[in-house]
Formats: C-alpha cells, sequence, structure tokens
C-alpha cells in the first residue's frame, strides 16, 4: 500500500507541485487547503506523513500542529517562509519534526520526506487493527465489526470509537472528547456527546444501561474498559 502523504496548503500553485512530485515517487498525494480541512483529514485518512503550511487562510498552520499533537505523533513537516531562528525552534518545541524553508526545490522535499518516513513514521504510526475485547476497528478501511459481526457506523460514532479505542482504559474528559470530535468551539456541548455515545452503546453494548465497553466516570468523562471484564457498569 502506497505511504499518504497529507499536504496542507492554501496555494495552488504548491498542491499542483506537491501532487506532482508526490505521485511521481509513488506516494499517494491527499489535499487540504485549510487548516480545518487539514485536522479533519488527518483524523479521517491516518496519513503516514503531513505536510503543513503556516499561513493558512483560516488559522495558523501552528494552530493545526497543537490540536494534532493532543492525539496523535504524525510525522510533520513544517514548510515556512518565516526564516528566524526562534520561529523554527518553537515550531520544533511545539512538535514539528522538521521544517523546510520556502522557496525549496524537489530533491530536498522528497529527501526530507523519505527521512521522516523512515525514522519516525513506523514506530509511532497509529496502528492500522484495533482491538478491545470483540470490538475490532479497521483504520484504514473504516469498518468496524463485533464478534465478527460488521457494525455500521456514523462518521461521528467511528471518531468517538477510534479515539477511545487509541486511549483504552484511561478517562477521557468530556471537554477532550467534545474538542476531538466537534472542535474547540463545542468543549461545553456535553449534550452533544451524551447523545453520541448512547448512539454508539446501542450499536456495541448487549445492555446500554449496564454496559461493558463504554463506561461513564459521572461528571468527568468516559473510559472504554478493554479487555471487557465480566462486571456490569451503570450508564448515565
Amino acid at each position: 500500500m502506497a505511504q499518504r502523504i497529507l499536504v496542507v496548503d492554501d496555494e495552488t500553485q504548491i498542491q499542483r507541485f506537491m501532487k506532482i512530485s508526490l505521485c511521481a515517487e509513488a506516494f499517494e498525494y491527499i489535499p487540504a487547503l485549510t487548516a480545518a480541512d487539514g485536522l479533519a483529514l488527518a483524523r479521517d485518512k491516518s496519513p503516514d506523513l503531513i505536510i503543513l503550511d503556516l499561513g493558512l487562510p483560516d488559522r495558523d498552520g501552528s494552530w493545526l500542529l497543537a490540536q494534532l499533537r493532543m492525539w496523535s505523533q504524525i510525522p510533520v513537516l513544517v514548510l515556512t517562509a518565516r526564516d528566524e531562528e526562534d520561529e523554527k525552534v518553537r515550531l520544533l518545541n511545539a512538535g514539528a519534526n522538521d521544517y523546510l524553508s520556502k522557496p525549496f526545490g524537489i530533491k530536498e522535499l522528497i529527501a526530507r520526506v523519505r527521512v521522516l518516513l523512515r525514522d519516525l513514521g513506523p514506530s509511532i504510526r497509529e496502528p492500522v487493527i484495533l482491538q478491545c475485547g470483540g470490538i475490532h476497528l479497521d483504520t484504514a478501511e473504516h469498518k468496524v465489526c463485533l464478534n465478527g459481526s460488521p457494525v455500521l457506523l456514523t462518521k461521528k460514532e467511528f471518531i468517538l470509537l477510534r479515539y477511545l479505542m487509541q486511549h483504552p482504559n484511561l478517562l477521557l474528559t468530556h471537554q477532550c472528547l467534545l474538542q476531538h470530535i466537534w472542535g474547540e468551539l463545542h468543549t461545553g456541548d456535553t449534550h452533544y456527546l451524551r447523545i453520541l455515545v448512547s448512539m454508539l452503546r446501542k450499536k456495541l453494548e448487549d445492555d446500554v444501561n449496564a454496559p461493558n465497553y463504554i463506561i461513564t466516570e459521572p461528571g468527568i468523562g468516559y473510559r472504554l474498559v478493554c479487555p471487557c471484564n465480566n462486571e456490569r457498569h451503570r450508564s448515565d
């Protein structure tokens, strides 16, 4: 399978250059023109590497980097026209793996991409298959099975389940989950999350009133119990 590279840049010329260059090297090219689209595609497509421009129309690329590092260690190569050393140090401290100053050449771009994929990608990339008890989630194919039977999830149900399975047995707060699924403007909308959890439980639990998998921590958040034990837990 070709390695996936997400390019977040609003310049049409840069995107055209990236598409030609990356496809010529047998990479799968995924374009995004805004920070919001880039973050959504990073969640949905599980790229092997992200090439990120800082000057985006909706938000600065450093915002996307900060959001990404809350839940993923996908390698990030930052494109910057900012030459100040302090700025580059700040980006590296914020979670960027490397930077490339504009303008740049194709050979240098591909060389840096290959180094990041070789040195960082395989060890930190999200597993393609996530397993918790009878729940089997394929991140690449966007498929979920429960005890061997397919389960049809909505986009947000899939995102929620994947995030829970990426953090098994850990308590995830309402605010953390809301920001991951809906963004920072909805961190107070706990009713959104309550409804989504209820919908997901109906598809995964034998008894939604005594769930085995998605456990409520009253007033705080939720945790995915993995592997499933025999003790029943109260839902909200």
